[in-house]
């Protein structure tokens, strides 16, 4: 895959958000609309493009933790709203190194999940889901699958954690279209099947829009 081995030939250990959303992608694992801009008229693009609200974040392999350093802007709802926080984002960008900003539409969703997969030195790729957000270490309610899996493995996994009723109609929300979770974490288990330079891959959160699940942020780990 041509993002991956361009990040290998650089030296690199991490994908930036957006490289690893196009190799999500090329899994059929559906991601937020999305646009890379690196200067305001490239901005202006975007933004016409995708609709307000959006949200801007700074994006750069080795900027893997954007909340903590203050690099996300979201519900941005005017052209000057953006252009702010994109030179916001830009300029602490320029201390930490090189960079660019990525702008997204805003998934408008209240259920938040995870999924990923990570390289065990002994089973190989093993999947994984749980509840995702910003209490995911706190709550840790997760479930795991050896790859390759079958429905059913996903089936599993899915009843498998504490939350799962939030999968069900809840407080007026839809139900989730589980089809579509289940076929997310097959694709996760082929990706780690077939790519064997990926050590890790992390997607929190998977908001739920409407009733269809969506990566909003990822990260993806080289070994």
């Amino acid at each position: 895959m041509d993002v991956i081995e361009m990040a290998l030939s650089q030296g690199r250990k991490t994908l930036s958000e957006h490289e690893s959303k196009l190799v999500l992608s090329c899994y059929d694992i559906p991601v937020v609309e999305e646009m890379l801009v690196r200067n305001e008229s490239e901005l202006k693009s975007a933004v016409e493009d995708l609709g307000f609200p959006v949200a801007v974040k700074a994006c750069a392999p080795d900027i893997t933790h954007k909340t903590d350093l203050d690099l996300i802007r979201l519900d941005i709802k005017t052209q000057e709203e953006a252009v702010e926080a994109f030179r916001q984002i830009m300029n602490q960008i320029a201390k930490l190194g090189e960079g660019a900003a990525l702008v997204q539409k805003m998934a408008k969703g209240k259920r938040e999940f995870m999924v990923g997969m990570t390289r065990d030195p002994q089973f190989g790729p093993c999947v994984m889901f749980g509840l995702g957000g910003i209490f995911t270490e706190a709550l840790d309610d997760v479930s795991f699958r050896v790859a390759p899996l079958e429905k059913n493995d996903a089936i599993e996994m899915i009843h498998e954690i504490k939350g799962h009723n939030l999968l069900g109609s809840f407080r007026g929300m839809p139900p989730v279209n589980l089809d579509s979770l289940e076929q997310i974490l097959i694709n996760l288990g082929r990706l780690g099947l077939e790519n064997e330079m990926i050590q890790e891959i992390d997607i929190n959160p998977l908001i739920i829009r409407d009733d269809l699940p969506v990566a909003v942020d990822a990260l993806i780990v080289l070994n």
